[in-house]
């Protein structure tokens, strides 16, 4: 079966530089490590996209069309295809009080934002600072080694793959993730560990709208995706409550018959005294 566009699919990659052969992004994890951009705590491993769905270049998703499940290929792109031509309106001299102004020490190599757009500084001179807002491999010609590791058929599975592209995390576990599909809607309760994430919820809520997003574009018959927070009394939990219950039950019991005893006790002292008592007396 060939891909085609709207295809799920697993994705594994080596990016270089054609230029210079360096190695930039991979998803295999011994060819991150010897070319020195191994990347600790990241899953590596094929990826899972949607054939045009935008998760690649522009180039990539074109050769992609086609191809079948296993096939590899080495893929050319042009900056066109890739990240784009260099554009000088986009490397900017800003002067060295802005920075000041910030309390920030710049230094050449320094990666900035500002208005939402990452620049690095190239240069500092006569108090002024160049910073380049272009992206980094822009201009540059890129070849791609791909290969087609699975085209993804199974419908839960294809939800599963959008949900680990989307919202990578540690704390998320796919096996415990429930989705139900019903009348043209996807109910989708996540690992109950992924509520805890330290994510912002502004991020939290792209992830989950990028998740369904892909979901109903390229899943025919989806309208609607819905996640459910469901927080739940575990059985185990209630079990234990219980038995705390019962153990503080005994206990109080226990404390009562002792001071029943206890009172018993002191009335039998008490009697005897006043036997004594009217002993004296006589």
């Amino acid at each position: 079966m060939a891909v085609k566009e709207g295809d799920f699919i697993r994705l594994e990659y080596t990016a270089k530089t054609k230029e210079t052969g360096d190695v930039f992004d991979t998803t295999i994890e011994d060819v991150a490590e010897e070319a020195g951009i191994l990347v600790e705590n990241k899953n590596y491993g094929p990826i899972p996209i949607v054939v045009a769905g935008g998760h690649v270049l522009k180039g990539l998703d074109e050769a992609l069309v086609g191809m079948k499940e296993g096939e590899e290929k080495t893929v050319e792109l042009t900056p066109e295809d890739a990240f784009g031509k260099r554009d000088s309106k986009l490397v900017q001299l800003v002067p060295m009080r802005e920075f000041k102004k910030q309390n920030l020490k710049p230094y050449v190599g320094m990666t900035i934002t500002s208005e939402g757009h990452t620049g690095i500084i190239r240069s500092i001179s006569g108090g002024r600072v160049t910073v380049d807002f272009n992206h980094e491999l822009a201009g540059k010609n890129l070849v791609y080694q791909i290969k087609v590791e699975k085209i993804i058929e199974d419908e839960l599975e294809k939800i599963k793959s959008m949900i680990e592209l989307h919202y990578p995390t540690a704390n998320l576990d796919l096996d415990k993730t429930q989705i139900e599909i019903k009348d043209g809607k996807v109910v989708i309760q996540m690992d109950e560990m992924a509520r805890f994430d330290q994510k912002p919820y502004m991020d939290i809520t792209f992830a989950r709208f990028r998740i369904a997003r892909d979901v109903w574009e390229n899943i025919e018959g989806i309208e609607k995706v819905e996640f459910a927070d469901v927080f739940e009394k575990k059985v185990e939990e209630a079990a234990a409550a219980e038995e705390i219950q019962d153990k503080e039950a005994e206990n109080v019991e226990e404390v009562a018959e002792e001071i029943v005893k206890e009172a018993k006790e002191e009335s039998k002292v008490a009697e005897k005294l006043e036997e004594n008592i009217e002993e004296k007396k006589e």
